[in-house]
C-alpha cells in the first residue's frame, strides 16, 4: 500500500526539502547487523578478563547492619570484594551534570545505611570467572534490619509515610527550589467549572514497563598504558556515563576513555550509567580488565523501567462538547532514587493539556519516591503516559455527552494562532487534518461541518489571547531548598512545606551512623593488583608540565592527547 503524506496540508509552511522519507535509503549500520559483524561491547575480549557480580538486597527497604565477606574472599578465583568504602564519591544523581537535583543515590549501599529497593547492590565480587563470582556472591552474609516500605505513590506522600529518600524527606522531588511538585496555572479552572454544563472526572494509570533489550546492560573496562582506563559500554548516553563515572570515582574525565557503539536495543533503558563506573572501579582496583553486566533476571528486576504514572483528569465541558476547563493531578513513581524521573515530569507538564485549545488549565504533577526499582527513560517518557490519560478521557467525555469522539477532538483541536497554556502561540498545527485522515481510513463518518474544519482557520483572535485572570497559589511551597544547592550535596536543613499540602516532619529512621573508613582515593593510591594481573600504572599528576619551546621558536610538539592503546592484549 503506498504511503500518503498529505503534504498539501502543509504546503504553505515550509519548503519541502525533506525528501528522505519514503525512499529505500539504507541504514549505515544495516550491513553489519545482517551479516553479524556489528561489534557490541561484549565482543571486546581481553586476556585475563575478570567478571563482576553484585550482592543485592532481597528486601524493599532495610538497614544494612553488617556485611560479612570473609567466606566469599576465600573462594578460589575471587580477586576483590568491592564495598561502599571503595567508592571515592559514593553519592550521585544522574542529572547532576545538568545541575538538576540533589545527589541521592549511592553506587553501593554501605554498612549502617539503608537499601531502598529490592535489588539494590550492597557489595560486588570481582572474580576470574562468572561462575566463581556467582558462587562468592552466595557466600556473602548480610545482616539486614527490615524496615517498613511503601510501593504506592499516593500512600508515599501521606503524612507519616515511610521516608524513602533522605534527600527528599517528604518523598517528593523539589522543583526550582520552591515547590514539591511541578505547576501549571492558566486561567481559573475552579471558576470555569462552576459555569460548565458538566464536570467529568477520570482516573488513569500505567504500570512500570521494562524495556527488555536483547543485549542486557553492561560495560567492560581495562587499564591503558597511559594512566587511563578504557571502557567499552552499551550506554545510550556516552557523556552521561563519562561524567557519572568521573564523579563517582573522583577521577578526571580526561583519564577515562569511553567507547560506545552498537547498542543491542535500548529504548531509553541504557542511560543510567550503572555499569561503567563499576567496571572501571574493578579495573582500577585489580589492574585487570573487568566486565560488569546484568543477566536477564537482573535486567528485569533492577534494570530501570519506564516509571508508573497515575493521572486524575477533570474536565469542565459544555453540552456542545467545548472543553472550558481541564485539571490534572499526576503522580510519577520515581522508585527509590531520582535518576531521570524529575525530568519526565518537566516534559509531561510541558505537554499539557494535550493538542487542545482550553481556556483554563491547572496541573499539579508530583515526582514521588517509593521503594520500587528506580525508573528511567523509555521512548517519549513523560509524554506517552499522560497522552494515554488525555485521549482516554476524551473518549469518556464524548461518551458522557453523547458526541462523536472524533468530532469532539476536531472541535477542541488547536488551530494556528491559538494561545497554549504555556503562553506560546500554536503554529503548524495538524490534529484536525490527522482526524480527517484517520476517519477516512477507518470508514468513520463525519459531519459536513467537521469535514470542513481546518487547522489553518478559526484560530487566533480571542483564542490567541492570554486569559484576563490566572488564579495563583502557593500550594506545596517548601523552604530550605535553593536551586543553587542542586547537585552540590547540600541538603536543606528544614525542608518543611508551608502550603496546604505541607507535610509535618517525620521521625527519623536513621540511627546514628557508625564511623566510616576513609574513602578510597583512586587518584593517588591505586590498590595493589590482583594476584594474577599486572600492577596498575603509577599515579601521575593530572596535568603534565608544559614542554619547553623548541630552539627555533616553533610551538612545542605534544604527544598524542587521546592515545587509546590498551595495555592488555586483546584476543
Amino acid at each position: 500500500m503506498p504511503i500518503e503524506f498529505r503534504k498539501e496540508y502543509f504546503a504553505d509552511e515550509r519548503d519541502d526539502n525533506l525528501n528522505e522519507i519514503g525512499k529505500p535509503t539504507q541504514r549505515q549500520d544495516m550491513l553489519g547487523h545482517v551479516t553479524g559483524r556489528s561489534p557490541f561491547y561484549d565482543d571486546h575480549l581481553f586476556d585475563g578478563l575478570l567478571h563482576i557480580r553484585c550482592v543485592r538486597s532481597p528486601h524493599h527497604h532495610a538497614r544494612v547492619r553488617r556485611i560479612d565477606t570473609s567466606e566469599a574472599e576465600r573462594v578460589p578465583g575471587v580477586k576483590r570484594v568491592i564495598l561502599a568504602r571503595d567508592v571515592p564519591h559514593n553519592l550521585n544523581t544522574l542529572l547532576s551534570l545538568m545541575d538538576f537535583g540533589l545527589d541521592d543515590e549511592p553506587m553501593i549501599a554501605a554498612e549502617g545505611e539503608e537499601v531502598r529497593y529490592k535489588g539494590e547492590p550492597v557489595a560486588a565480587i570481582v572474580a576470574d570467572t562468572e561462575r566463581i563470582a556467582r558462587e562468592a556472591v552466595a557466600r556473602v552474609r548480610v545482616d539486614y534490619e527490615l524496615l517498613p516500605h511503601v510501593l504506592d505513590v499516593e500512600e508515599a506522600i501521606k503524612p507519616g509515610a515511610v521516608a524513602v529518600n533522605p534527600a527528599y524527606p517528604a518523598n517528593k522531588f523539589v522543583y526550582h527550589g520552591k515547590y514539591d511538585h511541578q505547576k501549571l496555572r492558566y486561567g481559573d479552572v475552579d471558576a470555569a467549572f462552576r459555569q460548565c454544563d458538566r464536570v467529568i472526572e477520570g482516573r488513569y494509570q500505567m504500570s512500570p514497563i521494562e524495556q527488555a533489550p536483547i543485549e542486557t546492560c553492561g560495560a567492560i573496562a581495562a587499564p591503558e598504558t597511559n594512566d587511563r582506563w578504557v571502557c567499552y559500554t552499551s550506554t545510550q548516553a556516552l557523556f552521561f556515563s563519562l561524567g557519572t563515572a568521573a564523579k563517582l570515582l573522583d577521577l578526571s574525565s580526561a583519564r577515562l576513555h569511553l567507547i560506545g557503539g552498537t547498542v543491542g536495543g535500548g529504548f531509553g533503558g541504557k542511560v543510567d550509567s550503572i555499569h561503567e563506573p563499576l567496571a572501571i572501579l574493578g579495573a582500577v582496583l585489580t589492574g585487570r580488565p573487568c566486565k560488569a553486566m546484568f543477566d536477564r533476571e537482573e535486567e528485569m528486576q533492577v534494570g530501570a523501567p519506564r516509571g508508573a504514572e497515575r493521572w486524575y483528569v477533570t474536565d469542565g465541558v459544555m453540552n456542545d462538547g467545548r472543553i472550558m476547563a481541564r485539571k490534572f493531578v499526576g503522580y510519577f513513581d520515581a522508585g527509590a532514587y531520582t535518576r531521570l524521573s524529575s525530568y519526565a515530569i518537566i516534559k509531561s507538564v510541558g505537554h499539557l493539556p494535550g493538542p487542545y485549545t482550553i481556556p483554563n488549565v491547572y496541573a499539579d504533577v508530583y515526582c514521588v519516591f517509593t521503594n520500587r526499582t528506580p525508573a528511567t527513560a523509555m521512548r517519549g517518557f513523560g509524554v506517552t503516559g499522560v497522552d494515554f490519560a488525555i485521549e482516554s478521557h476524551m473518549d469518556v467525555v464524548a461518551h458522557e455527552l453523547g458526541l462523536d469522539p472524533i468530532e469532539m477532538r476536531i472541535l477542541n483541536a488547536y488551530r494556528d494562532g491559538d494561545m497554549k497554556a504555556h503562553r506560546r502561540l500554536a503554529k503548524n498545527t495538524a490534529l484536525v487534518e490527522c482526524c480527517h485522515v484517520a476517519a477516512e481510513k477507518a470508514g468513520w463518518p463525519l459531519s459536513a461541518e467537521a469535514r470542513a474544519a481546518s487547522s489553518l482557520h478559526g484560530g487566533g483572535g480571542q483564542r490567541g489571547e492570554l486569559p484576563a485572570f490566572t488564579a495563583q497559589d502557593e500550594n506545596g511551597r517548601v523552604s530550605g531548598y535553593a536551586s543553587g544547592s542542586y547537585a552540590q550535596g547540600e541538603r536543606p536543613r528544614e525542608p518543611v512545606g508551608t502550603g496546604r499540602d505541607a507535610v509535618p516532619p517525620r521521625p527519623s529512621h536513621q540511627p546514628p551512623r557508625a564511623p566510616q573508613p576513609a574513602r578510597a582515593d583512586l587518584r593517588r593510591t591505586p590498590e595493589p593488583a590482583g594476584s594474577a594481573g599486572p600492577p596498575p600504572s603509577a599515579p601521575r599528576p593530572e596535568r603534565a608540565p608544559e614542554p619547553a619551546a623548541n630552539p627555533d621558536g616553533a610551538a612545542p610538539r605534544r604527544g598524542p592527547r587521546f592515545a587509546s592503546i590498551s595495555g592488555l592484549r586483546r584476543r
